[in-house]
């Protein structure tokens, strides 16, 4: 019988006695046969869920969570001391435009100070499917290089950024524009049917490559020239694979509820969930539409539609100065809309339709009210970077001419479309959206950082700040929400959305995307005359369970990986 009780066998019982005692919730986790690459201790644990948070423990073993509870007796190889702090599942930006500066610079910092562990691209641009004409749109200036792409689809994107090395994880719905791109171009039309046939087998070799969906920007040509059935047939492929379909709307402004009522009837008749980007009434006039848009969103989830929405936290949006000229313009691509700028004839069409309200298109210029309300944040040209950061009435009155000649002026002279923000929401509409419990966040901008190139242009603060200054703004100073229920809309509210299964929680199994922060202290610094300010006040955070940020600092670590929709065909 004492043979029985040799080395190996005591050690295989301890093992056995230690991994008996290994729960989750509140009880105590006991024996030193328990050790871990990563022990959170004595934190605000806010697992996502949006209930009351509980006070204990989170450990990480590799890439996973193994416990969240009570740790006694147990060690990890890095341990943290999180007594007053918050600990919460990795933030999810559910509309990211890091999809350049993520090759520029993989530490994602602007966003990582924030939390954000999951950056999701696909407003309409996607960058794959790529072929030739796209490739060359596609070149991105990494300090000295310029990186030209060698993938051909979405997949090799995301590929790509994952081996080049982020420190954050990287998710893309594909494009509708770019799918519409590459088959027609900049045409104007409606695809016949084989063409249709080909724009759908890209949507589908997308989703088998793991896009989480379909994302489209419609007042933007070429988006702007798709018609409401070709919409709802590339869905209707997104949703054989469980995808989503997510809108910039046709309209934000004059037919704000009209764009709405499209994308509820995309989501009816492809049978696909579907989602606003970035919430929000365009023009002093049309902000009373919001209550009449959320009770529209709220009803077609009544029904059992799965509408939902994201925001960010601002009153201004950013975009090209060239969204302030009719669509038509830009048919044919960049060539022929300069050609039309340059004729004489052509472009006192342009101003005067420029100067004309229409429900015809969103007239930007219009719903602004005042060309001061248009912020010129970036050009290519060196001449023309003495003008960042002047409204386009100040440049206006320097040169002499119209706010309509002036932007066209601007946008031949720089050869770009003309970074700018737009001041043109309610603050009373900003704080109404964040209370819906449907409602997540997107900064709809990259993941920047205050040096380098970045610094050569200027951005919107939400680049910096949008997530901090939800948490600390309307969290911490004005109460619009519980902090826990901001936790699940930043998390498993996204993650959900998306069909993401193991990650958006602090859960046993789940991938350890985990963050650390002062509830009392996290903060957003960036503005608009001073947009290159990190926030403030996240301690930690773990993606994939390497750090990536320790007391408050970038670590360098890029363990980001790819994150594949529910239709992904690649091994598990």
């Amino acid at each position: 019988m004492r043979h029985l009780f040799n080395g190996r066998t005591i050690a295989l019982a301890c093992t056995l006695l230690a991994a008996s005692c290994a729960t989750t919730g509140d009880k105590a986790v006991r024996g030193a046969a328990a050790d871990y690459d990563v022990i959170i201790r004595n934190g605000t644990i806010y697992d996502g869920g949006g209930g009351t948070p509980i006070h204990g423990d989170v450990a990480i073993r590799g890439d996973k969570i193994t416990i969240v509870g009570t740790l006694e007796g147990a060690h990890g190889k890095t341990e943290v001391d999180a007594q007053g702090m918050a600990v919460a599942p990795g933030f999810i930006n559910m509309l990211s435009w890091a999809t350049d500066s993520l090759i520029i610079d993989g530490r994602s910092l602007g966003d990582i100070v924030q939390g954000v562990t999951l950056e999701v691209f696909g407003e309409g641009v996607s960058y794959g499917p790529v072929n030739d004409a796209l490739r060359a749109q596609l070149k991105v200036r990494a300090g000295s290089d310029v990186i030209n792409p060698t993938w051909t689809t979405l997949g090799g994107y995301l590929e790509f950024l994952e081996e080049r090395g982020v420190s954050c994880n990287v998710a893309s719905f594909v494009g509708a524009t770019t799918v519409r791109m590459y088959t027609l171009k900049y045409d104007d039309r409606t695809p016949n049917p084989a063409e249709l046939e080909e724009m759908k087998g890209l949507v589908r070799q997308a989703m088998e490559e793991g896009a989480m969906g379909v994302g489209s920007s419609l007042i933007y040509p070429p988006a702007f020239y798709a018609q409401t059935p070709e919409l709802i047939e590339l869905c209707k492929v997104a949703a054989e694979y469980h995808g989503m379909y997510i809108s910039h709307m046709r309209s934000e402004g004059n037919t704000f509820l009209e764009a709405l009522q499209e994308l509820i009837t995309i989501s009816r008749e492809a049978g696909i969930d579907a989602e606003v980007y970035h919430l929000k009434a365009a023009g002093t006039a049309n902000w009373p539409k919001m209550d009449e848009a959320i009770a529209m969103i709220e009803k077609a989830r009544a029904e059992g539609l799965d509408i939902s929405a994201n925001m960010y936290t601002y009153v201004a949006g950013s975009t090209g100065l060239d969204a302030v000229l009719p669509p038509w313009v830009a048919e044919g691509g960049r060539p022929e809309l300069e050609k039309r700028l340059r004729d004489p004839k052509t472009r006192a069409q342009i101003i005067e339709e420029m100067k004309t309200p229409s429900d015809k298109w969103e007239n930007m210029l219009q719903l602004v009210g005042t060309p001061e309300n248009i912020l010129l944040v970036d050009f290519d040209t060196p001449k023309l970077k003495p003008l960042i950061g002047k409204t386009l009435k100040q440049v206006a009155d320097e040169r002499g001419t119209s706010p309509q000649d002036t932007a066209i002026d601007l946008i031949l002279e720089d050869g770009t479309r003309v970074s700018s923000v737009y001041f043109m929401m309610s603050e009373d509409n900003v704080v109404k959206q964040l209370k819906y419990p449907w409602v997540s966040f997107g900064s709809d901008a990259g993941s920047l950082a205050p040096e380098g190139q970045f610094l050569e242009s200027s951005t919107h603060p939400r680049a910096y700040g949008n997530f901090a200054r939800l948490l600390g703004k309307y969290v911490r100073d004005e109460k619009v929400m519980p902090l826990e229920e901001a936790v699940r809309r930043l998390t498993s509210l996204p993650a959900g959305h998306l069909k993401i299964k193991d990650r958006g929680r602090l859960a046993e199994g789940f991938f350890a995307d985990v963050v650390v922060f002062d509830p009392a202290t996290i903060q957003d610094h960036a503005t608009f005359e001073k947009p290159h300010q990190l926030s403030t006040g996240m301690l930690h955070v773990f993606v994939n369970g390497a750090q990536v940020l320790k007391d408050g600092e970038h670590t360098g670590a890029t363990p980001g990986r790819v994150v594949r929709g529910p239709g992904w065909k690649g091994a598990r």
